[in-house]
């Protein structure tokens, strides 16, 4: 399955890219695998997920949980806590 990634703040900086299209394992089917997987691609992702509790993940533009399907996700979004002032 093949679905477009987005990393915004500190995810992005970490990772070094903001957007990519990847084609996923068949094993791969909620957030939380998702984020497994990705941490083991390399140690600027690791390092991007190191804190997995605290990312936020939107599949198709609307927030989940991570135990959340990405069956037929076109579209997976993941970006930390933001503050304001």
């Amino acid at each position: 399955m093949s679905v477009k990634l987005l990393y915004f703040a500190w995810v992005r900086e970490k990772t070094g890219i903001g957007q990519e299209q990847i084609d996923l394992p068949a094993d791969v089917t909620t957030v939380a695998e998702l984020i497994g997987w990705l941490k083991e691609r390399g140690p600027e992702y690791e390092s991007a997920f190191e804190k997995a509790h605290v990312i936020r993940a939107a599949v198709d533009q609307t927030h989940v949980a991570h135990d959340a399907p990405i069956a037929s996700a076109r579209e997976i979004a993941f970006f930390p806590p933001v503050t304001g002032g």
